[in-house]
């Protein structure tokens, strides 16, 4: 589950965010832009004589281009410009250069990819290697020395629970991490699931467009593109995405993040450069009481720098999570369907079937960061402590100087100032 998909749920249900708060932003924010475009009308027709449109433009450019980048700063990583590599898209600050080592004992599968063949590759693409199978397992087993996990939610219906907590490092964007259960599924099919990019579109309608830049037939090692919808009047957001599996026992680890590429840049859709998203699907016990291993369970790991401030992003997952959620549950359900009709497998979901397979015992000797990482239940963030007091003016204050200091698109701006509203209301009750 991406965050963007949280969002757009989010603002897809007007009532979504305690009564009806984006008819709200939508009745205070007409006035303010009604009153903008009049006097965009009324400055174009008493233009200076000193008026340069092309300069006008070069540094409404410039402004719009530091806006975006001062977004998305990380400690001195400014921007698209930044070294992936170097990030390497961790969770936390910790380094795992010294674990990247050969893999002893590893062995791959062989699939009946039915991808064509100007796709497939005999070599080992080296977008995703092992070094990113040992961060994601340190992370499963909560030993990679990141921050505490904060609980946020639990929740459940009967034939699914889901738990999340975030937790927010030193640099970078706020890191989530789920729990999902599945009943009455297999860890093989909740795989093929995910990795299915031409069923996704039928169940996830923010994904308009995927197509698959490379792959190989060795390690199962992808390299995708997706371009997703983006809410309101913002631009489409473009992704490229490598991805891989890895197979230990009835587990898969399976591995998405974003990746240095010689794809062009373009204006639209936005690039979203700094992206990981991975998965540990591994069977689990119903929740039913049976003691059956008959559900699935898929722990999530996910962060992105998508261009939406980081407060205001963390604001909307904490209200549309558990919708976005309850979305992908009948998109299984359907996917099993289709797969029991014995329908041939789509050329993405074949490609899941090539996995490297790798000895538990392996990742077991795999020595662990150097602190833990530990799971934490806090107060919600909504309760503030006694005595606290915000004056409404700072509030819309700051949203005002947050709201002019963006890059672009209505829907943030908007956003802000509702929830600056909100807040101003709560903090003359406090």
């Amino acid at each position: 589950m991406g965050i963007i998909e949280v969002i757009w749920g989010l603002l897809e249900k007007p009532t979504s965010i305690r009564g009806g708060l984006v008819i709200e932003i939508m009745m205070f924010i007409l006035p303010i832009w009604t009153a903008f475009l009049i006097g965009v009308v009324v400055g174009w027709a008493w233009k200076p004589s000193w008026w340069d449109k092309i300069k006008f433009e070069s540094l409404m450019s410039k402004i719009v281009d530091f806006s975006a980048s001062s977004s998305s700063t990380c400690n001195g990583f400014s921007g698209i410009s930044q070294s992936l590599s170097a990030l390497n898209m961790n969770f936390s600050s910790c380094k795992v250069e010294e674990d990247v080592k050969a893999v002893d004992g590893v062995t791959f599968s062989y699939g009946d990819a039915s991808c064509s063949s100007s796709q497939l590759k005999g070599e080992e693409l080296p977008a995703v290697d092992d070094s990113d199978l040992i961060h994601l397992h340190k992370i499963v087993e909560e030993k990679d020395g990141g921050p505490a996990w904060i609980q946020m939610m639990d929740r459940s219906t009967p034939i699914m629970s889901y738990r999340a907590w975030r937790r927010d490092p030193e640099t970078g964007p706020p890191q989530y991490r789920s729990s999902t259960i599945y009943e009455d599924a297999t860890p093989e099919m909740v795989r093929d699931f995910f990795w299915d990019d031409e069923f996704r579109s039928k169940w996830d309608n923010m994904l308009i467009h995927h197509e698959t830049l490379e792959a190989s037939n060795t390690t199962g090692t992808m390299i995708v593109q997706w371009v997703r919808k983006f809410p309101f009047f913002c631009s489409d957001r473009e992704y490229i995405i490598g991805r891989r599996i890895w197979e230990s026992g009835r587990t898969f680890y399976c591995v998405t993040k974003g990746i240095p590429n010689t794809v062009p840049r373009k204006d639209k859709p936005r690039r979203v450069d700094l992206y990981y998203s991975s998965w540990c699907i591994r069977p689990a016990e119903s929740k039913r009481g049976t003691g059956q291993m008959t559900a699935c369970e898929v722990l999530l790991f996910h962060h992105e720098d998508m261009g939406i401030p980081w407060e205001i992003a963390k604001l909307g997952i904490r209200q549309g999570m558990w919708g976005a959620v309850k979305k992908i549950d009948p998109g299984l359900r359907a996917y099993q369907k289709v797969r029991a009709s014995e329908e041939p497998l789509s050329p993405s979901a074949s490609m899941a079937h090539i996995t490297t397979k790798v000895d538990p015992q392996y990742l077991k000797s795999v020595p662990s960061g150097d602190n833990l990482s530990v799971t934490e239940i806090v107060p919600s963030e909504e309760k503030q402590q006694p005595g606290t007091n915000i004056p409404k003016l700072l509030i819309f204050g700051g949203a005002v100087a947050l709201a002019c200091s963006l890059d672009r698109g209505l829907l943030t701006k908007a956003v802000i100032f509702g929830v600056a509203r909100k807040l101003g209301r709560i903090g003359g009750k406090l």
